[in-house]
């Protein structure tokens, strides 16, 4: 039995009534009647009401306890007067009448905000006193949930025979694809380490080893900017690898693990698997985006070949792509101005294209007038176009249409009001191209450097690279890509072969990743593999529109650790220790 407390706060019941009790916590408010001094007293586990009588040296002492400051009480549970029970707390129906109380920490600032009550303070502020923040009980719940997710994942994975793995912290820079945060080496002059991006070439090499599947919710650092849906700095993720496995192996894994987990800790529907595989061109073409919201049912379709002869000159030599309405006949003109706004002040678009279709079939809007009844017929035969529906056009180059129709779909899904509620839609996005171009015009990976091209070397050495695809694959939810995962390239020689392509020679690859490639040379088994996000897990089943909600010491959007001053100065000394001297003149 602590010293401090029998029980925890949220625990006291109807069946504690008579009983002595002790509970500690933080005062979260104090009520004082005149007659009677109420205070509500939180720990992790809920809260208690506790009560004493307004007069004497005790009501003299629990009146002046700061709330947020810690107390231990001790004294009789009994009910709670007639019509005075809170339905609403699980402790509502009992009070404690206070015969003791200890201040064990008392509040000795003022608080920088109201931990349950302020909605207004900047983030920031929360961010430089996130562990007052952390008492707020959303956040909070948050936080506890994050715990039993991971101890959920955990069991899933060593339920289906995966071993837990740790790999390093410390190991050695590569190009991933962003930047690394470099750690210098003090009994190594001039050299450094950098913190992982991914487990990726450690988990290869455990394949290698002979371990048969290996996962652990591994650290990733990357130097990139925040997003919404990207903490700065650090992540964590459920990394995992299988041996002698294919694609569809690692599917039938996932799956099942996501949707146990969504299913567990949700009380939205799930869809059920096997979720859907798009290939990554039609997810282009179908969604304008890589990371598809199946909630939403509006669908992009290309009219291209019906504009080849116009003589209207916007359309003239595009990509055009439309998306056709549901009826919207009670939607004034404003709306379909409002959409052009969005679509040239947020999409960076040149402009969108509009046509509604009236009661009698014909066609209302910006460019009704450049599309005559013979394009009009082909477009309802094509795309469904109905009596008061609606249809958007964006025409650009082949790669800007697609990502500015992908962003008039969401956008359309939202104000529509289209968007199905309560529900997690999974899919999965497959069939990546291997390689693409680079805003210059070179070759250069699209994905994962490490994947496997579909049609092994004769794809590599008959196939223009642009049209190679790989065996790579992310798992999408809800708009939000929770993963990416690929069957690796084990074989060295296509390895050479791949990276050649990309402008890398066999000397660049034998430096930047030498103990995987001399791994492959001794005898590598197939594997595949896969790392969902943890945080966007969490991020997704907590409804949470920012990701820093479900971590608890997050960076802010500078990648700025406000409450312990990270990034921070360090001595000239320690700068000595490892061979570092400082030129900030660029930042004078």
């Amino acid at each position: 039995m602590s010293k401090f407390r029998t029980h925890n706060c949220g625990e006291i019941r109807r069946e504690n009534v008579g009983e002595t009790v002790k509970i500690a916590g933080w005062i979260q408010t104090v009520r004082n009647l005149g007659g009677l001094i109420f205070i509500d007293v939180r720990d992790q586990y809920g809260i208690t009401q506790a009560v004493t009588s307004g007069k004497g040296e005790l009501a003299e002492k629990v009146a002046h306890i700061p709330n947020e400051s810690t107390v231990s009480i001790e004294g009789k549970v009994k009910l709670r007067g007639e019509g005075l029970t809170n339905e609403s707390m699980p402790t509502g129906e009992v009070e404690i009448d206070i015969e003791k109380i200890e201040i064990l920490g008392k509040r000795l600032k003022d608080l920088p905000f109201e931990i349950n009550t302020d909605k207004e303070t900047r983030e920031e502020l929360r961010l430089q006193y996130r562990f007052l923040d952390l008492r707020n009980e959303k956040l909070k719940q948050n936080i506890l949930l994050r715990s039993k997710i991971i101890q959920f994942l955990r069991t899933q994975m060593i339920e289906r025979g995966f071993t837990e793995v740790q790999t390093p912290i410390l190991t050695s820079s590569s190009p991933e694809g962003a930047r690394d945060y470099l750690v210098p080496s003090r009994v190594h002059p001039g050299k450094f380490y950098a913190l992982p991006q991914a487990p990726q070439q450690f988990k290869q090499l455990l394949m290698v080893s002979g371990i048969d599947k290996y996962f652990q919710i591994a650290p990733c650092f990357r130097d990139e900017d925040a997003r919404a849906d990207r903490a700065p700095g650090e992540f964590y993720q459920l990394d995992m690898e299988m041996a002698f496995a294919e694609q569809e192996d690692v599917f039938e894994v996932m799956e099942k693990v996501m949707y146990e987990t969504f299913i567990e800790f949700s009380d939205r529907k799930v869809a059920e698997y096997p979720f859907p595989r798009i290939a990554y061109k039609d997810a282009m073409l179908k969604y304008g985006s890589d990371k598809p919201d199946l909630r939403n049912p509006l669908i992009i379709q290309d009219v291209t070949d019906i504009f080849q002869d116009t003589e209207f000159n916007a359309f003239k030599n595009k990509t055009i792509r439309v998306i056709v309405t549901p009826d919207i006949k009670d939607k004034p003109r404003r709306f379909f101005d409002e959409m052009v706004d969005f679509a040239t002040t947020e999409c960076g678009a040149k402009g969108l294209a509009w046509v509604k279709v009236l009661e009698d079939g014909k066609l209302q809007g910006s460019i009704a007038k450049f599309i005559d009844e013979v394009h009009t017929k082909r477009l309802m035969e094509r795309t469904g176009l109905k009596p008061n529906s609606a249809m958007f056009f964006i025409a650009d180059t082949e790669n800007v249409a697609a990502n500015i129709a992908g962003e008039i779909r969401k956008e359309l899904g939202k104000r529509l009001d289209l968007i199905e509620k309560d529900i997690f839609k999974f899919c999965w996005i497959v069939d990546f191209p291997m390689y693409e171009l680079s805003d210059e015009g070179k070759i250069e990976f699209c994905h994962n450097p490490f994947s496997m091209p579909q049609g092994g070397m004769e794809a590599l050495e008959s196939k223009n690279p642009l049209d190679i695809l790989a065996y790579q694959y992310d798992i999408v939810c809800n708009g939000i890509e929770l993963s990416s995962g690929a069957v690796r390239n084990h074989d060295p020689q296509l390895m050479i072969k791949a990276f050649d392509i990309a402008g890398y020679s066999k000397e660049v690859i034998e430096e930047k990743f030498s103990a995987l490639f001399n791994a492959f040379h001794y005898g590598a088994p197939p594997h595949a593999g896969i790392a969902p996000g943890v945080d966007r897990m969490i991020m997704l089943l907590t409804d949470e529109p920012n990701i820093r909600s479900v971590i608890a010491f997050p960076m802010n959007s500078k990648a700025q650790d406000l409450l312990m001053g990270s990034p921070g100065n360090v001595t000239e000394e320690q700068l000595r220790d490892v061979h570092i001297k400082l030129d900030l003149k660029e930042n004078k």
